[in-house]
């Protein structure tokens, strides 16, 4: 990857896109955000500014943030958000728990919130970083109390 603004597409547009749009990697959106924000190209703008706009992981918004500031476009920076970052996720959380035995493990539940919804657990997983583990640990806990 060059530092240099191109105003083409990059011969890889179709797999960038595709890739910017995977709701199964956070890094792949993210890596495909920066490798996107190389060129200048009205597509291109579309794309990143889809991300930057409607993420769900706020490291990808800022990162098409930043790559749209480098091409020379006027836009806001996004606002991190306090909520569920896909909504319902305490509702897909407490169906997960009640799929498996009374007795299962924090590990079990993991796992299986990761086949079933990849899209919740990548997204979260992004978005909390070193914290994930901590806090859907904590998630699973409360809810055991229901």
């Amino acid at each position: 990857m060059t530092n240099k603004v191109q105003n083409d597409l990059p011969e890889n547009y179709d797999e960038l896109k595709k890739e910017a749009n995977r709701t199964s990697s956070w890094r792949a959106r993210f890596d495909a955000v920066e490798e996107l924000g190389q060129y200048k190209h009205s597509k291109v703008i579309d794309v990143l500014t889809n991300r930057m706009n409607n993420d769900p992981v706020f490291k990808v918004q800022e990162a098409a943030y930043r790559q749209l500031k480098n091409l020379g476009e006027d836009v806001e920076k996004p606002k991190q958000t306090k909520f569920d970052i896909i909504k319902g996720t305490s509702k897909i959380l407490l169906r997960i728990k009640k799929s498996l035995p009374a007795d299962h493990s924090y590990e079990e539940f993991k796992e299986k919130l990761k086949k079933m919804r990849l899209d919740v657990f990548d997204a979260y997983e992004g978005e909390k970083g070193g914290e994930f583990d901590k806090w859907l640990e904590a998630e699973w806990a409360s809810l055991l109390k229901k």
